[in-house]
């Protein structure tokens, strides 16, 4: 299948640069599974959830994963983007090494100044950097150490929000740019389907007779990337970590025992449940890593309903949404959402795909 087929004109005038205020007041497309789409606000997904539904969501926290460091002693700046701690799982997880040495897998910015062997410092020289061993697609292994503080103290306190690189306005306030459910620190990026939630929201859901279940899958840098092969059978997924709880997994079950469905609140929650399934609506529950690629055409195991934001063309979140709702479906809505002035990517307006 040609890559092209995922591509669509955008503006850049609809790129979002500011989050919608309040968070669930962005606009809605709903994609019906004949086509027909309406045109709401967000907060009117009430409207269509049931009393036994499921909306299972996806707990992340992203971290301050963008660090500035310069090179010992010779000086220069290097820019860091921190992905997972090295042999430990998913970043978010316990340190591996004691709390004033650890080692992460990070992606660099100019590489040429980080070899194998190089020394950076970041914060004054309170944080040492060494970069220990060179991975794929530009990437490194650096040993972070501390004399004087834990080593996730000073990232909280030296790092900063890793933005989209689409996002040029600053955050005013960087919990915007975090979901108001977010528990687990250890993403690149938001899921961004979320952030449209807010409390008042939520609860109004559950009281309509909606449950309401964490998964935690940590998002990587690879959600930025377009796919650059000419045939999209030929890209190689990037790998992320997830965990999906047994309350969650029983969840699933049980309200598919019932005539329930299944919602997943963005991309990264239809690939973890969909990594996870087991059958049917049923899902292993545990810590796991996925590389797993949907694209048009998928039977999807598990997942019924989805809520997810406008995504870039080319890109696999793109191609999962066309594998969810259908290529041609999903594409007339984005070029009628063009048409109305949608605003689009992680600050942008929502859609809603039903059956």
């Amino acid at each position: 299948m040609e890559t092209s087929r995922f591509s669509y004109e955008l503006p850049p005038a609809l790129i979002a640069q500011r989050a919608a205020e309040p968070r669930d007041a962005s606009r809605l497309l709903v994609l019906h599974g004949d086509g027909r789409t309406e045109h709401r606000v967000f907060r009117d997904v009430i409207e269509y959830l049931r009393p036994g539904d499921l909306l299972v969501v996806n707990d992340t926290r992203v971290m301050k994963a963008r660090l500035f460091a310069r090179r010992r002693p010779q000086g220069g700046r290097v820019e860091l983007l921190l992905l997972r701690r090295a042999g430990g799982g998913p970043a978010g997880g316990p340190p591996t090494a004691p709390d004033r040495v650890e080692r992460w897998h990070v992606l660099v910015k100019p590489g040429r100044r980080a070899p194998v062997g190089q020394w950076l410092e970041a914060g004054d020289g309170r944080l040492g950097v060494r970069v220990v061993e060179r991975t794929g697609e530009g990437g490194r292994v650096v040993e972070l150490s501390s004399q004087t503080q834990p080593v996730d103290t000073l990232l909280d306190e030296l790092g900063a929000l890793p933005l989209p690189p689409y996002i040029r306005v600053p955050l005013d306030d960087p919990e915007r740019y975090q979901t108001v459910y977010a528990r687990v620190a250890g993403s690149a990026a938001a899921p961004t389907a979320g952030l449209h939630f807010t409390p008042e929201l939520l609860e109004k859901i559950r009281r309509a007779g909606v449950r309401i279940e964490p998964l935690t899958l940590h998002v990587g840098v690879g959600t930025f990337r377009p796919v650059r092969s000419e045939r999209v059978e030929e890209h190689v997924m990037h790998e992320e970590f997830f965990t999906i709880p047994e309350e969650t997994a029983e969840a699933i079950l049980r309200t598919h025992e019932a005539g329930g469905r299944v919602w997943a609140v963005g991309t990264t929650v239809v690939r973890a449940l969909e990594s996870a399934a087991v059958g049917s609506h049923r899902v292993q529950a545990g810590p796991a890593s996925t590389r797993l690629f949907i694209y048009p055409p998928y039977a999807f195991k598990v997942v019924d309903v989805l809520i997810t934001n406008f995504h870039l063309p080319r890109s696999t979140l793109l191609m999962l949404v066309c594998a969810f709702g259908g290529t041609e479906r999903v594409l007339a809505a984005y070029r009628e959402a063009v048409a109305l002035g949608y605003r689009f990517y992680s600050f942008g307006d929502a859609m809603l795909i039903l059956p």
